[in-house]
């Protein structure tokens, strides 16, 4: 757990957070690591965040119980607070419109329009607050002919193109394995409500910003997007290959496989020196990466079986020696339980009291700021567990 006193770069702006499952808890939780006080509504007639379902696995209880903390769940939801509110109701609404009185940001990832009959919608709390920055998160914006269509990670993936890009040639469209069209959304989120926020404390103006899953897919596309749009060609899936350098893949060693992103000629030279294949980088045919991307099948065929002769250790050991970027390919054990990810806090344990093992371990944020870092100061809540304090602080009736 972070010193109290640690300072914080957004220490007492004040988050509402309308938003549920992965793209605007993603956002929320960068702001609470930077230390907002973020307020994380919940409906108590669905039992909350939709992804406090989405397990096993879940954190275990003292008592033995599952609970209500899925992984999922704690993937984006540490720093927060949890009020269980209805907007169906009198009370849930008044109990909102009081926090967003409060806030400097609202964030929510309701349909287009649907906030409209709670007196929650941007419109309305932009005219009572106009200091308020305000983000809504959809699947396709509050504009454009696909509006009031549903947006989920796939279906962006989908819809905005990647997926015709990731897999192997000879295999069907392959979705991302997390979801990223989710986070990358809650990226830009971020970005957006900062911006707004300095633009906020010049002039005082709050202002909305509107932000679609697939039009923040579709920006992500980027060298692939801009090849299409300069050339006019359909890019094709080449499985872990690059489109515009060679070597550039995944290749079987003795023992497993082996990443090699050979980025110039020069590199390309040494790592011919390296499996005694000069006569390769000797080749006009494969001297210049535009040789090599044109001639990619004859070359990729001769270099694969000079690296399925070699363990791992080896190919990497010597291509590191002669400074060409190779790497092994880890899974998550390796990959979060490394020296490297421990040195760089990529894990942390976080107390929480109610589970069996009192903390649970959760991903770190990469932002290693010298003067105000991120922190850690609370686990993912479980349900409504901050409701009647926040009440009180409020005014309100604490039941």
């Amino acid at each position: 757990m972070t010193n109290d006193k640690t300072p914080m770069a957004l220490e007492g702006l004040v988050v509402l957070d309308l938003s549920r499952i992965l793209a605007g808890p993603t956002a929320t939780q960068l702001l609470g690591d930077l230390g907002a006080t973020v307020i994380k509504i919940e409906n108590p007639r669905s039992g909350g965040d939709d992804t406090r379902g989405w397990g096993p696995p879940y954190a275990t209880m003292k008592d033995g119980s599952t609970g209500d903390l899925s992984a999922y769940f704690m993937a984006a939801n540490r720093n927060k607070q949890s009020v269980a509110a209805d907007l169906g109701t009198d009370e849930g609404r008044d109990l909102v419109a009081a926090l967003a009185a409060r806030a400097d940001v609202v964030i929510e990832n309701y349909k287009p329009g649907g906030l409209v009959k709670y007196g929650l919608d941007h419109d309305t709390l932009l005219a009572r607050h106009p200091g308020l920055v305000y983000c809504s998160i959809s699947g396709f914006g509050q504009t454009g002919p696909n509006r009031d269509k549903p947006g989920y990670d796939l279906m962006a993936q989908g819809y905005g193109g990647i997926m015709s890009l990731t897999g192997a040639p000879e295999g069907p469209p392959m979705k991302v394995g997390v979801g990223i069209a989710d986070v990358m959304c809650g990226m830009y989120a971020t970005i957006g409500i900062l911006a707004a926020l300095r633009h906020r404390d010049r002039t005082g103006e709050g202002q909305h910003i509107d932000l679609a899953l697939v039009d923040a897919q579709m920006a992500w596309l980027i060298n692939e997007g801009t090849n299409f749009l300069t050339s006019g060609q359909l890019p094709q899936r080449r499985g872990n290959a690059h489109p515009n350098i060679v070597p550039y893949d995944v290749f079987q060693a003795a023992d497993g496989h082996v990443i090699v992103a050979v980025g110039n000629d020069a590199q390309f030279a040494r790592f011919c020196d390296v499996f005694c294949a000069t006569h390769l980088a000797a080749d006009p045919n494969y001297a210049t990466n535009p040789a090599r991307l044109a001639n990619r099948d004859a070359l990729i065929a001769q270099l694969r079986p000079l690296l399925a002769d070699h363990p791992v250790a080896w190919i990497v050991d010597r291509l590191e020696a002669v400074k060409v970027p190779v790497g092994p390919i880890n899974d998550l054990d390796q990959a979060l339980n490394s020296e490297q990810a421990q040195a760089r806090q990529m894990t942390v344990a976080m107390d929480a009291p109610e589970t069996e093992k009192g903390q649970v371990r959760l991903l770190g944020n990469p932002l290693k700021l010298s003067r105000t870092p991120v922190t850690y100061r609370s686990a993912p809540p479980r349900f409504g567990a901050d409701t009647d304090r926040v009440r009180r602080d409020l005014g309100l009736d604490g039941d």
